[in-house]
């Protein structure tokens, strides 16, 4: 952007920005040290809210030394107005120790004596002091030309594409302070800043943006956009649905004829148990053939009762054979069987033998 560009541009910003805000005036009855604490409180945050908190600090403490011994956990409690409260406390906290260490006490009055330059050096040097605190203290107390630029602030000159990125980091807006004069200094940097406190406070607020478009139509297309929100995760499905639905798929695996790795077991299993099947059925054949034959286990024929028929004449179903347990169960039966019949024709022969000796005697002639 060329430099007359810049420059018509920054007067385009103070004739917007002054049609929605009124420009705030430093109190000329302050001191330099209570100018720099005061922008301690107004860094990043409204006018109203600094003003609050700044007056807390003078209420609940006693004099200046008190605020510096005291810790950031209070001084953050009593300015609770600011957006960001321990950050200022911080800064104030920081501030008064390297007054005191410097100078021994807290009256820096003798600054608006001597000249600007060596003044600000010392300024930036002081530990806890900012660019907006310096910048804000020369303007205000100092009689100097700078405007405050805090990150509110940065934020709107870079939405309206008048400071880059590298720019922004360094805190500068180049050619800001030639664009607009002193005399106008004071009450551009409070307008402009009022602008940034409530971007930095809600960057989405539509009367924000259209404060910001009329300026720049250009600047719509360079505002943040809202983070869509992260799609929910679904559910985790119950113990059982999830069981359920395992074992529809392996039905549905078995109906298609599915031949995955799951699947091979439980065929394996069947086969198996097929062939099992199919051996039982063989002996059962078998034993009821040996049956029908009217045969034993041991290959003799059994005597078929008086009155019936055979198995193999009559049209009566053949019984199905025992099992293999019951076979070997009735083959000491009829072991036992045989041993009883053999045991008696044994003792019929003895009784036979006795019965001829016992006559042979009868017979013998008495002496």
């Amino acid at each position: 952007m060329a430099s007359a560009s810049r420059s018509a541009q920054f007067a385009k910003i103070h004739k917007v920005v002054k049609k929605h805000y009124k420009p705030v005036l430093p109190p000329e009855e302050r001191s330099v040290l209570e100018h720099l604490l005061f922008a301690s409180c107004l860094e990043d945050a409204r006018y109203e809210a600094a003003e609050e908190a700044f007056g807390a600090l003078g209420e609940a403490f006693f004099d200046r030394n008190e605020v510096r011994v005291a810790s950031i956990s209070e001084l953050a409690e009593v300015m609770a107005a600011l957006p960001d409260p321990r950050a200022a406390a911080n800064r104030i906290k920081r501030i008064l120790h390297g007054v005191f260490e410097e100078l021994y006490s807290f009256d820096l009055e003798d600054k608006r004596k001597k000249n600007l330059g060596p003044t600000v050096k010392w300024l930036e040097k002081l530990d806890g002091t900012s660019r907006f605190s310096v910048a804000y203290l020369i303007q205000a107390a100092l009689a100097g030309h700078s405007i405050p630029i805090d990150a509110g602030t940065m934020s709107v000159f870079r939405v309206l594409d008048l400071a880059t990125e590298k720019e922004a980091a360094a805190g500068e807006v180049p050619g800001l302070e030639r664009a607009v004069s002193k005399s106008k200094g004071i009450e551009f940097g409070s307008l402009i800043h009022q602008l940034g406190a409530d971007y930095l406070a809600n960057p989405f607020s539509p009367q924000i943006r259209e404060i910001i478009v009329s300026i720049d139509a250009d600047a719509a297309k360079r505002f943040p956009q809202r983070r869509q929100p992260r799609p929910e995760a679904p559910a985790p499905a119950p113990r059982h649905a999830a069981t359920a639905e395992a074992a529809s798929a392996s039905s549905g695996r078995k109906k298609k004829g599915d031949a995955s790795a799951p699947a091979k077991p439980v065929a394996e299993a069947k086969a198996a148990d097929a062939k099992s099947t199919a051996a039982k059925g063989n002996e059962h054949k078998t034993t009821d053939a040996k049956v029908a034959d009217g045969k034993f286990s041991d290959g003799k024929k059994s005597a078929a009762p008086a009155g019936k028929k055979s198995a193999e004449t009559s049209h009566e179903p053949v019984p199905h054979a025992k099992s293999d347990k019951s076979e070997k169960h009735a083959k000491p039966e009829g072991k036992s069987e045989r041993e009883k019949g053999e045991k008696s024709d044994k003792r019929s022969a003895n009784d036979a033998k006795h019965s001829a000796a016992t006559e042979a005697l009868g017979k013998r002639k008495p002496r």
